[in-house]
């Protein structure tokens, strides 16, 4: 009944305009009146006042020499004002800086999004050859360290859904496609406080991933450290880099408020 209720009040001509926004991604940088109108089943003169609508308020632009249309910078703009108001953004910043200076390798919270993560803050390495991501991008959780991290955290904490709603889509000849080896690997890791990543997402790409805790105690995201597999021996992740992105991570938790118990580790 209270779903029925909600629906009552959306507005068709806001839902069209949103989901013209949501027709540039991936590779969909620039799009057209007539490409637009096929996607979205709607009037060409429609869409065209509903990105008129949208340029006004600088969401959308037009590009003059093609005359098709992109996003504008206030969809930047406000991308920004969201990862600088989570807790989490703020509180990392400066682990997260010193964690990259420490380790010379790409370094980045996430928080997981259904079965996705997504990417707070990024500092890269300044190696010649490093991993290089950005922030906002969303990447499938059951392929990276720090999606691991934070499933295993869902998964202890109840929210089973989390599991069986995963893509476990083959990203690479390394993914892991079978549901029960990924409720073993995450059990793994709920035990051992850390996950790896051995170019389950990109070849040539391993990382580590521990998590961050607020004060409930609650997994909130997860700090982790990528590069190319050459410098990521299994000595050096073990005995070097899951010790550093433990200990970063242990500093943005007591920011958000965690209390260390005496004989449990971060």
């Amino acid at each position: 009944m209270l779903k029925k209720e909600k629906a009552n009040y959306i507005i068709k001509t806001v839902v069209h305009a949103l989901d013209v926004l949501e027709q540039f991604h991936d590779n969909d940088d620039e799009l057209g009146v007539t490409e637009l109108s096929r996607r979205l089943k709607l009037d060409k003169n429609n869409v065209f006042r509903l990105l008129a609508t949208l340029a006004s308020r600088n969401y959308i632009e037009q590009n003059k020499r093609t005359e098709n249309y992109r996003l504008g910078l206030k969809n930047l703009q406000l991308g920004q004002t969201v990862i600088n108001q989570m807790g989490l953004h703020r509180h990392s910043k400066h682990a997260l800086e010193a964690l990259a200076q420490k380790c010379n390798e790409t370094c980045y919270v996430a928080v997981l999004r259904g079965s996705h993560i997504i990417n707070l803050d990024v500092v890269e390495s300044g190696q010649p050859v490093r991993v290089v991501t950005r922030v906002g991008i969303m990447l499938p959780a059951n392929c990276t360290a720090a999606g691991k991290v934070l499933l295993a955290g869902a998964a202890f904490e109840g929210e089973q859904n989390r599991l069986s709603t995963a893509d476990l889509g083959q990203i690479s000849p390394q993914s892991i496609t079978k549901l029960h080896e990924q409720k073993k690997q995450l059990e793994k890791i709920s035990v051992q406080g850390f996950a790896l990543e051995d170019e389950e997402l990109d070849v040539g790409v391993s990382g580590i991933a521990v998590p961050i805790r607020d004060y409930t105690r609650c997994i909130v995201g997860a700090i982790s450290i990528s590069g190319p597999t050459m410098r990521f021996s299994e000595t050096r992740m073990h005995d070097e880099l899951v010790p550093m992105a433990q200990k970063a991570a242990e500093e943005i938790s007591l920011r958000l408020g965690y209390c260390v118990p005496a004989d449990v580790a971060v």
